[in-house]
């Protein structure tokens, strides 16, 4: 039974300032590449049977700082595609929408290049993402972003897509999920090396 490392970008200047981050893709800020690095004693020396790194810059960046080399881009992985809320803060969308929360009440569609998904779609993707991970000869390692990571978390967990709300997650930092007698757990949390 395979174990996955768990591992978020580095801090960017969109995620610092609270702005929903879907598929804009925007580099790491000089502190989130200092995270990425600091995570490279953790994956140093350990065999891993596939690294999986979302297509963004960010979590690319974030991979290669930490020193996990040889990995597949995973189009899985994005961030939620947050829709008309791409680029916008919680306050802002609750400025014309009280009371918005994601996990309860969604995005609403965009433009083109950011139609809006559902916690269900996001939870579709996750699903492929753990197949793929628990056919992997050994560990896994995947390099990705705050919401997908908690939806991955909720489902690795057999825990519907929403229930990701119950896993925060900061930036520059790791989980990891494993078992338990068999069983799916969380081993470790957002944690920092």
């Amino acid at each position: 039974m395979n174990e996955m490392l768990l591992l978020r970008h580095g801090e960017t200047e969109w995620s610092r300032d609270g702005r929903h981050t879907g598929r804009t893709d925007v580099p790491l800020t000089a502190r989130g590449q200092g995270q990425a690095r600091a995570l490279a004693p953790l994956v140093a020396g350990r065999a891993f049977g596939a690294v999986l790194v979302s297509p963004a810059q960010r979590a690319r960046s974030t991979a290669e700082l930490a020193g996990l080399t040889g990995y597949e881009v995973e189009p899985g992985l994005w961030e939620w595609d947050y829709g008309g809320y791409e680029g916008i803060t919680t306050p802002q969308i609750r400025s014309s929408r009280p009371g918005w929360y994601l996990w309860r009440d969604g995005v609403i569609p965009g433009d083109a290049d950011h139609p809006g998904e559902t916690a269900a779609q996001v939870g579709e993707r996750a699903d492929k993402v753990i197949a793929r991970a628990r056919a992997a000869e050994g560990a896994v390692a995947v390099v990705a972003h705050g919401h997908v990571l908690r939806v991955l978390a909720a489902r690795w967990l057999g825990l519907p897509p929403e229930d990701g709300r119950l896993f925060k997650l900061d930036t520059g930092t790791y989980s990891e999920l494993g078992h338990e007698h068999e069983k799916p757990v969380i081993l470790q949390w957002n944690s920092r090396v």
